[in-house]
């Protein structure tokens, strides 16, 4: 259903009704965090909030955009756009992508995807935009190819080197199952997934492009390198073992995010499997990935490990982490609803008296991804 809120922002700016709606959601990753961009397989879902867009054609010199939840609006080129450091640069973006000429549009964003959490609203935002184009154009929706023009607007234009797990989650996603992808291949498969997960949100501000992310991907890329001098048949650094890791002598600190990466790809494995045989992950997986991201890749925070230590002591919870890159943002519980929502409300109490900051928590099931809503 779309809201009424993107069409009335949209008529409010411009007059009229737009010719096209698209939406695309948020994400949690289930397990396997920082394997997307080296070389490993990831396990997200989609999750119930989303990003709306409405869109028409334009006869203005320049595409212009509003938004229900950011003051400021923009105006932007289509070929060749220059980067603003707004958000309109999600969009804008994919008129930066070589052989493709955007028509000039009028477009209106709303989203209840929190910005700025770890649940990739820019994904949401670029993806659903891509739905949007593709279909004022006349062309068939082809989600994987929206996937990777997104990624490229995100890593390329928008200058966050991220790998391809958030906007695939966001473009590929399938409701009642989570996405299995080997982020070396692009290979999807959709695994059911039928478990309530809550989010917390522990409202610590947090931004990929001012936390240490490109760092850590440095150091990882600095790592395989060091492994491929003693076994330069590895791949990537999700492919290699603790053994290779161990023999290839690196620093403590590359060391550390190394052995993240090769004991999370086993476990994202494991995770598979045990849904498919089963429906559920067992809880000490997602102990054990929370651990090695806060101390092996040091990317959690006094807030998410608080979180994560109060959930593993309530009856119901089927295991807790932080989701997303981590430095803030949020963290994930999993279990049967009732458990959950009892959980989150007695969490969210003892998390505003610890820390005067009153998080976001609410249910969510896996949902399903981008699609055009009208039009």
């Amino acid at each position: 259903m779309v809201p009424e809120t993107v069409n009335q922002v949209f008529r409010e700016a411009y007059g009229g009704e737009p010719s096209i709606v698209a939406s695309a959601p948020g994400r949690v990753n289930l397990i396997g965090e920082h394997l997307d961009y080296n070389g490993g397989e990831v396990l997200p879902m989609a999750i119930g909030k989303r990003t709306w867009i409405a869109m028409r054609r334009s006869d203005a010199p320049a595409s212009r955009a509003v938004s229900a939840t950011e003051e400021d609006t923009g105006e932007f080129m289509s070929p060749d756009p220059t980067r603003s450091g707004r958000w309109w640069d999600y969009v804008a973006g994919l008129g930066s992508m070589p052989g493709r000429a955007l028509p000039t549009v009028d477009l209106a964003v709303t989203s209840d995807v929190p910005a700025g959490a770890g649940l990739s609203s820019s994904a949401a935002l670029e993806v659903a935009a891509g739905a949007a184009y593709s279909a004022i154009e006349g062309k068939d929706i082809d989600m994987r190819s929206i996937a990777l023009d997104a990624w490229r607007v995100e890593s390329e234009f928008v200058g966050v080197d991220v790998g391809i797990m958030d906007q695939f989650a966001s473009a590929l996603a399938r409701e009642g199952h989570a996405l299995h992808i080997d982020c070396e291949t692009t290979i999807t498969t959709h695994v059911p997934f039928t478990r309530t997960v809550l989010i917390f949100d522990t409202a610590a501000p947090r931004s990929l492009r001012g936390s240490e992310f490109n760092t850590r991907r440095a150091e990882c890329a600095e790592a395989l390198m060091l492994v491929r001098k003693a076994h330069p048949e590895t791949p990537n650094l999700a492919h290699a073992t603790e053994d290779v890791v161990r023999s290839a002598a690196l620093p403590e600190t590359l060391h550390r995010r190394a052995m993240h990466v090769v004991t999370e790809m086993q476990r994202v494995q494991t995770a598979v499997k045990q849904l498919r045989d089963g429906g559920t992950i067992a809880p000490i997986l997602l102990y054990e990935s929370h651990a090695s991201l806060r101390d092996m890749y040091q990317c959690s925070s006094e807030e998410l490990d608080w979180f994560v230590d109060r959930a593993m002591r309530l009856d119901g919870i089927e295991g807790a982490r932080l989701t997303g890159a981590g430095w803030g943002g949020c963290a994930i519980a999993m279990g049967n609803r009732e458990a959950l929502a009892a959980a989150g409300d007695e969490i969210a109490r003892d998390y505003e008296s610890r820390f005067g900051r009153r998080p976001g928590v609410w249910l969510t099931e896996a949902g399903a991804g981008a699609r055009v809503d009208a039009g």
